[in-house]
């Protein structure tokens, strides 16, 4: 099959730091490759990537100064890949809806995968004037903001199996590894290590928004000594980070659409203690792979009980669950469907036009 991946231009494919989408972008591309698929990958130039890159811009634009308009490079990506369409069997777009214009009426199955929040009210109209277009949500919760689109499957995140391995988790320490926004809830996690008793290391982000965030509400709280603040780690990290934890507080506050955080998390064999929002109970078993709670309390009772949870069995419902190559069969399954629905439609036009032709 030719596929064509259009990534988002902000981060590397996969990003040099943090970066959920780009990361996924770059684990479906290489499990897609890895089943035998011709994959072609429209992104920023330091991608590293084992499908044909398609550079759209030399750097991330992120780590580009020199870029002032961000929506530029973007643009000439979508037409690019437009202009190409005719090369691709499907076009997978990873940057929501600013590709549907041009997309449909490429003549290209394409689908699109919905990464961030769907709760803002601007989205509700839009997804009226692109009711065809086929989306996919990356959890059955984040559907519920924008029940009115045209969802064609759910396809949870995915990881490479040898990605990050299992640790002991004798590090003795809670983790929270994500942003540092007001929505992931540094300061809930740290209130939550203090309340069990324990110490917490934060990897994390701070985007140029969230600095007055950091300044004013979380960088006074790390001066406790329960908590140390290791800042923004790079994938090679996250093994040693994740492994050492007794366990990953998700102590989100809005309905996080997937959290890939929390497979992150169990695929270093380290359980989960994660507030009940969002994709959470779908990504969470109970007892099994962490707690899910509704307090702070409630987490903190978690936390202290996480040494009784088999983290060889963590691991293993990571390796069930959510692996690179589960992930890229899902989606195989769904570019399937979109291809025979248009060899289909073009069949019963030519059956329409001309009554005795064969379609074959």
């Amino acid at each position: 099959m030719r596929i064509g991946q259009i990534s988002p231009l902000m981060e590397a494919v996969p990003p040099k730091f943090y970066g959920g989408t780009e990361r996924i972008v770059a684990y479906l591309t290489d499990a897609l490759v890895a089943m035998g698929h011709d994959v072609t990958l429209f992104a920023s130039g330091d991608s590293v990537t084992t499908a044909t890159l398609a550079a759209m811009c030399p750097q991330a634009l992120r780590l580009d100064p020199s870029v002032r308009d961000h929506i530029a490079p973007l643009i000439v990506m979508l037409e690019t890949a437009v202009q190409r369409a005719g090369e691709f069997d499907v076009i997978h777009l990873h940057c929501d809806y600013l590709g549907y214009s041009a997309l449909r009426r490429a003549g290209t199955p394409f689908l699109a995968t919905l990464h961030g929040r769907l709760d803002l009210p601007e989205l509700k109209p839009l997804y009226g004037v692109f009711s065809d277009v086929p989306v996919v949500s990356i959890s059955d919760a984040q559907r519920a903001p924008l029940p009115q689109a045209h969802y064609i499957g759910t396809v949870p995140h995915g990881l490479p199996e040898r990605l990050l391995l299992p640790g002991s988790g004798t590090g003795g320490y809670l983790a929270f590894l994500g942003r540092i926004s007001p929505e992931k809830a540094p300061d809930r996690a740290i209130r939550i290590a203090e309340l069990a008793g324990m110490k917490l290391e934060i990897a994390a982000k701070v985007d140029r928004v969230d600095q007055e965030y950091f300044k004013e509400e979380i960088e006074p709280l790390l001066a406790q000594p329960h908590v140390e603040f290791v800042g923004e780690i790079a994938e090679a990290q996250k093994t040693e980070f994740l492994g050492n934890a007794v366990g990953l507080v998700f102590p989100i506050a809005w309905r996080e659409p997937f959290g890939l955080a929390m497979i992150e998390a169990m695929a270093c064999g380290t359980p989960v203690v994660a507030m009940r929002n969002g994709s959470v109970p779908e990504v969470v078993d109970e007892g099994v792979t962490g707690f899910i709670v509704s307090s702070e309390a409630e987490a903190a009772a978690a936390a202290r009980r996480l040494h009784l949870l088999d983290r060889a069995r963590v691991r293993q419902v990571f390796e069930e669950r959510f692996t690179a190559r589960r992930m890229a069969a899902d989606y195989v399954s769904l570019y399937r469907r979109l291809i025979a629905g248009r060899d289909a439609a073009r069949g019963d036009f030519t059956r329409r036009k001309h009554p005795d032709a064969v379609a074959v």
